[in-house]
């Protein structure tokens, strides 16, 4: 008789960025046993970003970055890559991802459910989501107001500016969950 299988945890997550209305989220299913460097990759496709900037991860009263190679981060930081996700949260848990320091998008993190999956789930999947990311660089919350206010209104002073820098389109309610999930 062939022995059971041993099953895998799967992580759900609800992503949210944060002071910004209306809602921009996405819901997804992560491997259990991911460090949080593999969680800030997932996190950065399933948002949209492009990670050209710093980041960090607030679990448990604790600050979790990469690796302090140019001594920009904080000093007392633990090294994401030496730490599991599993370890360190629990259904119901909240944590803050933190994304371009100078921007300053911050992302709440709910862990919404431990799943037993039959097998090892090998990359991370989008179920669903709502609104479409903002650009990079463009000044955070407030930087991101004043750009929607550009591009949807053709009498703006940098409607033209705003939309040739946004690649000629931006529709802020854009979600593709295939689109999301190729990127995962």
């Amino acid at each position: 008789m062939a022995a059971k299988p041993r099953e895998k945890k799967a992580i759900g997550l609800h992503v949210a960025l944060m002071d910004h209305e209306p809602a921009i989220w996405r819901r997804v299913l992560v491997p259990g046993e991911i460090k949080l460097s593999r969680l800030h990759a997932i996190l950065q496709a399933a948002m949209g970003w492009e990670d050209y900037h710093l980041h960090g991860f607030e679990i448990g009263g604790q600050r979790f970055e990469p690796p302090d190679e140019d001594g920009d981060g904080d000093e007392e930081a633990i090294d994401e890559d030496s730490v599991v996700l599993s370890e360190l949260v629990q259904a119901g848990t909240r944590f803050l991802y933190e994304y371009d320091f100078g921007d300053g998008w911050s992302h709440e993190v709910v862990v919404e459910s431990f799943e037993d999956v039959p097998e090892a789930l090998k990359q991370a999947v989008c179920l669903e989501g709502r609104g479409a990311c903002p650009p990079e660089d463009c000044g955070g919350v407030s930087g991101y107001a004043e750009f929607l206010r550009a591009v949807g209104d053709p009498g703006h002073p940098g409607h033209q500016d705003s939309l040739s820098w946004a690649g000629g389109t931006f529709d802020p309610e854009a979600f593709g969950l295939a689109v999301t999930n190729a990127a995962l």
